[in-house]
């Protein structure tokens, strides 16, 4: 995508990542947040389409890893799994969103392609 994409567009494709935050007040709400909006905006044009399948995907795919992270916390490394995901987790969040809102794409890293 480039910079032709409208403003509104790019506003809600940034929206879409940020969700994910409310996972902080909700449980899931990393899931629920970006899956929400992106089922409310979904005819919001292409390039929201890229950036909310982007979003839940990686949603979904932190959740698989905090899973397998909880399970390890067994052998102790778990813990630090849950840790570095955790921060791993807001960075790139925060990374996608800046780029959503400069019109740009963005594929998060270590993402689960489960809608495409």
């Amino acid at each position: 995508m480039n910079h032709l994409v409208g403003k509104d567009e790019r506003m809600w494709a940034m929206i879409v990542h940020l969700s994910a935050l409310i996972g902080f007040l909700i449980p899931f709400g990393h899931v629920l947040g970006p899956l929400l909006v992106w089922l409310f905006r979904r005819e919001e044009g292409l390039y929201f389409q890229e950036h909310g399948k982007e979003a839940v995907n990686f949603s979904i795919s932190v959740t698989i890893y905090a899973a397998v992270s909880s399970i390890l916390l067994i052998v102790f490394i778990g813990l630090l799994l849950l840790i570095a995901l955790f921060f791993f987790w807001i960075v790139f969040v925060v990374i996608a969103a800046v780029r959503a809102n400069e019109g740009k794409s963005y594929r998060y890293p270590l993402t689960l392609r489960f809608i495409k």
